[in-house]
């Protein structure tokens, strides 16, 4: 079967560092720049920091540098540490001496970095590869000035999976509005399934729950807002949200805390649950190829018809440029070559759990999910990037996933938790 592996083992790592607090534990190897003295002054060498210490992300990237080499005669020198090291350590990391280019996240991380000027704006590059790019990815990697930081190379959507043969079985269909996802809920019960598989164990699936149910009744732009700091939690908006969330938490898997997404996925793979809110990593939890065929998704259904489902959350990754690299004609062509076709192509070929970021890709490859989830992220007006990738990680790590488990076991008092929420991002986000 492919490999539906996360995209690295710690996809939910909490990132501490981001707003300058890094915390270097003991012990833990300092990320510095290859071989500790910065960026390359070799015009044959660009070096790059990354965090893809997993094997099936290291290798395709491995192909990846080796496939530009061939073209360019550049040789990168990867700086690789684990990806907790990576991100914890980020903040420092950049203000000392960086590699030219190193690997990231899109969206509010990357903008993170860009308004500090740790990171080089990279328009000349766009104007090259722009083409291959859908306004939705474009959007992503712009900096809050309006300039290009970021290369995007693959990405993979969030949305509701289901059995097809268990749909076909009840006669279930589609639900495209949160009247007919209620509804469908409820009938699930009456046929004694789980109507929606749950395990927020290690506190981040909630995160997408809100993530979704915000966009839909707020729009983009609010949730972008919120996420930012920038929107109140006060806000009755916010309230509508858990309100929501509140009419289909019954429906969801008893005892959320104290279970792992992995065997929440087991639910859906055994035929005990109707429906998943999960990334599509979930099919690695289908190890059995037929049931594996089996498995299908949706979007999440519309809620207010003025945002229908035109946000597709989609967490991106790929790379930037540091604020002073030594060899910036060689990582501008690195950049160059990472935002082509060829380059996801070589990549999606060692890692077929997410999908290219370019519509130029060849998608000849994909299996059916892969080609539904790059139509669905093609297709998006636009894309949010997860709780913990839209807003700064460390409020997300200390507020917002105790807040949402504390939700997720008893959702009363809301309005005193949206308040607690409240003062805690004030103080969070004052901070630089």
């Amino acid at each position: 079967m492919p490999d539906f592996s996360l995209p690295s083992a710690s996809r939910r790592s909490v990132l501490r560092g981001i707003g300058g607090a890094a915390v270097l534990g003991a012990g833990i190897p300092l990320l510095s720049a290859c071989g500790g003295s910065g960026a390359s002054s070799d015009p044959k060498t660009v070096t790059l920091g990354s965090k893809a210490s997993d094997p099936v992300p290291k290798k395709a990237f491995a192909d990846i540098y080796a496939g530009f080499k061939k073209d360019s005669g550049i040789t990168v020198d990867v700086n690789t540490k684990d990806s907790n090291t990576f991100q914890e350590q980020i903040n420092a990391y950049l203000q000392g001496t960086p590699d030219d280019v190193f690997t990231w996240f899109a969206g509010y991380r990357m903008q993170f970095f860009a308004a500090k000027g740790l990171a080089t704006p990279i328009d000349d590059v766009w104007q090259t590869i722009g083409g291959n790019f859908p306004e939705a990815m474009k959007k992503l990697s712009k900096g809050e000035d309006g300039k290009y930081y970021f290369v995007p190379l693959y990405s993979y959507p969030w949305a509701l999976f289901y059995r097809k043969s268990v749909f076909q079985q009840y006669g279930y269909e589609v639900p495209t509005t949160w009247d007919q996802l209620v509804a469908l809920c409820k009938q699930m019960e009456k046929d004694k399934l789980v109507p929606i598989a749950f395990g927020d164990k290690d506190a981040w699936p909630a995160l997408g729950t809100f993530d979704q149910i915000n966009f839909r009744q707020n729009g983009y732009d609010f949730h972008v807002d919120l996420m930012a700091g920038k929107a109140a939690w006060t806000d009755a908006k916010v309230r509508k949200v858990f309100d929501l969330w509140t009419e289909i938490l019954p429906y969801h898997q008893e005892g959320a805390t104290g279970r792992t997404w992995q065997d929440a996925a087991q639910t859906l793979a055994s035929k005990k649950a109707g429906m998943y809110l999960l990334g599509t990593f979930v099919a690695q939890q289908f190890t059995d190829k037929a049931a594996l065929d089996d498995l299908d998704f949706f979007a999440f259904p519309e809620i207010d018809p003025a945002y229908g489902q035109d946000t597709v959350e989609a967490p991106t990754d790929g790379f930037m440029l540091s604020k002073s690299p030594k060899n910036k004609a060689g990582a501008v062509k690195l950049l160059e070559y990472l935002g082509t076709p060829a380059a996801e192509e070589i990549y999606l070929k060692s890692d077929p759990s997410v999908v290219a970021a370019s519509t130029k890709a060849s998608t000849d490859a994909y299996t059916a999910l892969q080609k539904k989830a790059y139509e669905m992220i093609s297709g998006a007006k636009s894309l949010t990037q997860f709780m913990d990738r839209d807003s700064r990680p460390d409020f997300t790590s200390t507020v917002m996933q105790p807040a949402l488990q504390k939700f997720v076991r008893d959702p009363k008092g809301i309005d005193s938790l949206l308040s607690s929420i409240e003062r805690q991002k004030k103080t969070i986000f004052a901070s630089s």
